[in-house]
């Protein structure tokens, strides 16, 4: 069962910022093997979801307002640790990442960019492609869009 929490930036301990650091940096930079900047400055203006299991971190994603990363509402840095992405957390910290946005900021609309890869993920959950694909940090990318 995964224990869901929500954060302010100002709200986390220096503990759960490394924790989700090091669940970014494991997934996104190793397991991708992609070398991109993800301290962007960007985590002081989000909501954290943080999603445990035992007391460990194994999903997270961060949700902005609308103008805080995109001109909508946004969720990013979805990620699950690799030995727990079977469980289906990955569905569970999404669902309750659009709900979020819902709760806090009151919004219909959510854009997101997507890696390519989880289109069909993305899909499930009511978000549909919008435009081309690009390439961001060197990894196929998709704008998608959700009215909730």
């Amino acid at each position: 069962m995964l224990q869901i929490t929500t954060k302010l930036f100002t709200e986390l301990t220096t503990n759960q910022l490394y924790e989700i650091l090091q669940l970014r940096s494991e997934v996104f930079v190793v397991e991708q093997d992609c070398v991109y900047q993800d301290i962007d400055y960007k985590d002081q203006k989000a909501i954290h979801i943080l999603g445990y299991k035992n007391e460990k971190l194994v999903a997270y994603t961060r949700i902005f307002k609308p103008g805080d990363y995109f001109e909508k509402s946004s969720i990013g840095r979805v990620v699950v640790a690799f030995n727990d992405r079977k469980f289906g957390y990955g569905h569970v910290i999404l669902k309750y990442s659009i709900e979020a946005i819902e709760t806090y900021f009151k919004e219909t609309e959510i854009k997101i960019s997507a890696q390519k890869h989880l289109k069909l993920f993305y899909e499930s959950h009511g978000f549909i492609q919008n435009g081309e694909e690009y390439l961001e940090d060197g990894i196929p990318h998709i704008a998608m869009l959700k009215l909730i």
